[in-house]
């Protein structure tokens, strides 16, 4: 095993531990602000007697979906990722690694 490829060293697994929290943390942050704006559109869109606040609701929810499953699944240290991964080393018969 060659050493520079290994990723448990103490200064990866803490570089590789506060970027999966900062993405997590933007996922949060973006999802609060959806929330809070798009309660503001509904509530302006009802006041008007109009229904429009669907289209950006729908629209910055797709988005929001995208940067989701991004930051939880697809993300290197994300599960999926992860057992990605895993089937690869066993498929290359290096289930010992890692």
């Amino acid at each position: 095993m060659n050493p520079s490829s290994d990723t448990t060293r103490p200064s990866d697994v803490e570089r590789l531990a506060r970027r999966r929290a900062g993405a997590k943390m933007g996922w949060y942050i973006h999802a609060f602000v959806y929330v809070l704006v798009n309660v503001g559109l509904v509530t302006i869109s009802a006041a008007n007697g109009r229904s429009w606040a669907m289209y950006p609701l729908m629209g910055w929810g797709l988005g929001l979906l995208i940067h989701g499953a991004v930051v939880w699944f697809i993300a290197p240290g994300g599960g999926f990722y992860d057992r990605l991964v895993e089937r690869e080393r066993r498929a290359l018969g290096a289930g010992d690694r890692g």
